[in-house]
């Protein structure tokens, strides 16, 4: 009696895991020119009197989104980066706020002057996480493209000076 219940019991949890969806995990990654592109940011960015919060490399998928969820403090001016791999032909990052609002869509195409880095700047209206998404479209890799996101806040101390016009999106 006890032997058709551990069987139905053994088919349930193989059943259950057949139905599962796959689990996009957050990994990181390295790339050469990502990286020389950092860090020329970062002094950059230190320069003109940001501070950096956040950074991460992040394994991403062709077509796959990869939110970035950030704690933002209303009234303070924040500065995105989001650098992609330089052989995608599309970059796009979709921004929302706590009550799934878009605040900020930008979107660069591979021929760009400026085409695997998309950088803005944001000023929240309310103390609350906000929601950054990053995707980008690359016909030949489709898994393991590398991309990098970074957080700056503008440093109360600093001048009330404006970003380098060569990364200010419009």
């Amino acid at each position: 009696m006890k032997k058709p219940y551990l069987l139905f019991t053994a088919l349930v949890f193989f059943c259950s895991n057949l139905l599962a969806q796959d689990v996009i995990r957050l990994k990181s990654c390295s790339d050469e020119l990502i990286n020389r592109q950092v860090d020329s940011l970062k002094n950059l960015y230190g320069k003109d009197g940001y501070v950096l919060l956040k950074e991460a490399s992040i394994s991403m998928e062709s077509e796959f989104e990869m939110p970035v969820i950030v704690p933002l403090t209303q009234g303070s001016w924040y500065q995105f980066v989001f650098i992609g791999d330089y052989t995608s032909r599309l970059y796009e990052v979709r921004m929302y706020d706590w009550q799934e609002r878009q605040v900020v869509f930008r979107q660069k195409k591979w021929g760009d002057v400026d085409g695997n880095v998309i950088v803005y700047s944001y000023i929240p209206q309310f103390s609350e996480f906000h929601m950054m998404k990053p995707v980008q479209v690359n016909k030949q890799k489709k898994k393991n493209l590398c991309g990098y996101v970074m957080l700056f806040k503008r440093n109360a101390a600093a001048d009330t000076g404006s970003v380098s016009p060569a990364l200010r999106n419009p």
